[in-house]
């Protein structure tokens, strides 16, 4: 019966079906769920002590797809079908739901039952939680903010009725009484934001704190997908920090990245992408990188902490190699800090000039007249030329439907007496017009916008976005060709520039 059960009840999966739902949850596909179990050593599935957690339970694939191995790989000690079920339930499968309606979820995925205390789960408890509890847990305010994630308190105090979203495995400083055990292993897809009740979509990364907080339990093994705007940046207080620890810990032995997050989760936008990993206690070296896409795949081992931030993309390493940067020769050192003019993005010029020394404004909704005192200018470059470009990555960091970038947006030139709003940033400053067309020319090749790509995982290019990208001499233009021969590209490290960079519009 149970074996029936496991080996044919779910076919159609319902739970590959909620994975292509475009939800404000993104659930995890199971053949995402097996692709993250393999990576894990297979003697751990034969093992009758190996306990397993689930920090953040929202359907109970992890723990069903780790059910499932283990009833083949312990049916040697366990001849009993139910004898085996009911120890593997009992004694080695634990989760955390991240809601009532998740918990309810998850058991009716695993134990077939969503009270597991019922006549119809395939392993009976005494309780209705069985080994997948939830808890409804209440943030802790200081100064408006929750203590523990960050959560605005305007926002998340709530009455009885709503989910308070304040997750029991982030909101202790003793996760290890949660079940009062040791876990052999850690895996799960945990929430990745909150909105912080900023204006609009602002919103506050929560997704490094359960990442954390497992490593505090150390298991022999984490592994847990999360998005990959932690490579360069990411709202959140504690990104930095946990970038630096992620790079630097060398404990990772793979990591597999996603740059278009619908190759990971079908239906699903996530700007900058996705990443799942494998975190070993025990372990300490060079980290496998897998680049993925449906249509190809590359393989290359690594050291995490080559640079303060992490480069996505193997071909891209090898080419940054070959450019013998340093912080003298980056091209972050001529670009301008965002709102340099300290005009707001909301503020608009006037039909008509006020005063005889108004400058033009350039914002979102076009030109205008604008009052020249009112525009800071601390190194004097208003009555110079400037080449600006948009401070959001065209496509807002998602690939086109031909799986490449453009990058930049709306690149072009200021003239003397033009001003900008902070919607855009400016990458240079020139006397004459003649050096500020060729830097169009070097920004709008596929090489320069290649070498940005690898430091944005977000919407937003910021003066830290260039780190990558040399400075040239703007006597010149430039065009790729030149630069591949300058710089010794093969031909590969060209088809792949050539294949995910767009021509400029």
């Amino acid at each position: 019966m149970a074996e029936g059960l496991f080996d044919k009840v779910y076919n159609p999966d319902v739970l590959s079906c909620l994975a292509n739902l475009s939800n404000d949850e993104v659930f995890t596909p199971p053949e995402i769920v097996n692709a993250m179990l393999d990576m894990l050593p297979q003697e751990l599935f034969k093992n009758p002590d190996t306990t397993f957690l689930d920090p953040a339970c929202k359907t109970g694939v992890f723990l069903r797809e780790i059910a499932k191995r283990l009833i083949k790989g312990l049916a040697p000690q366990f001849p009993d079908l139910q004898e085996r079920i009911d120890h593997i339930f009992h004694k080695q499968l634990f989760g955390i739901a991240i809601t009532e309606l998740t918990s309810l979820l998850s058991r009716r995925g695993l134990y077939c039952s969503k009270y597991p205390n019922s006549e119809f789960s395939v392993s009976h408890f005494s309780d209705a939680e069985g080994n997948i509890r939830y808890k409804r847990i209440n943030h802790t305010w200081k100064d408006g903010r929750c203590i523990f994630c960050g959560a605005s308190q305007k926002e998340y105090e709530r009455g009885e009725e709503l989910e308070t979203h304040a997750y029991e495995f982030i909101h202790t400083v003793n996760a290890e009484k949660i079940f009062d055990m040791k876990f052999d292993v850690i895996i799960g897809n945990p929430p990745y934001q909150l909105n912080d009740g900023g204006n609009g979509a602002s919103a506050r990364s929560i997704y490094h704190l359960f990442v954390m907080q497992a490593m505090k339990l150390q298991p022999r093994y984490l592994s847990m997908i999360i998005p990959a705007r932690w490579y360069t940046n990411g709202k959140g207080k504690g990104i930095d920090e946990f970038r630096d620890l992620m790079l630097n810990c060398n404990q990772i032995s793979n990591l597999v990245d996603f740059a278009n997050s619908a190759d990971c989760f079908p239906g699903v936008t996530i700007a900058g992408g996705v990443c799942y990993f494998l975190w070993e206690r025990d372990y300490k070296g060079k980290c496998k990188v897998i680049n993925k896409t449906t249509q190809t795949e590359t393989t290359a081992d690594r050291y995490l902490g080559e640079f303060n931030i992490l480069v996505r993309n193997n071909i891209a390493i090898n080419i940054i190699e070959k450019l013998h940067l340093n912080d003298t020769s980056t091209f972050s050192r001529q670009v301008k800090p965002r709102s340099y003019f300290s005009i707001f993005s909301t503020a608009r010029g006037t039909e008509n000039r006020t005063l005889t020394d108004d400058v033009i404004l350039l914002s979102s909704s076009g030109k205008g007249f604008y009052q020249r005192q009112k525009a800071s200018d601390r190194d004097n470059i208003i009555d110079k030329y400037k080449v600006i470009i948009t401070y959001a990555m065209s496509g807002g960091n998602k690939p086109t439907s031909e799986g490449n970038y453009q990058v930049i947006s709306s690149l072009q030139i200021l003239r003397p007496n033009e001003v900008c709003s902070e919607t855009y940033l400016i990458l240079g400053v020139y006397n004459n017009e003649e050096q500020a067309q060729n830097l169009v020319s070097y920004v709008s090749t596929k090489f320069f916008r290649f070498l940005l790509l690898q430091a944005l995982t977000s919407i937003h290019i910021t003066k830290d976005s260039f780190c990558f990208v040399p400075i040239q001499d703007y006597s010149k233009p430039w065009n790729d060709e030149e630069l591949y021969e300058k710089y010794s590209l093969t031909n590969n490290e060209i088809g792949y520039i050539n294949s995910i960079i767009k021509p400029m519009e």
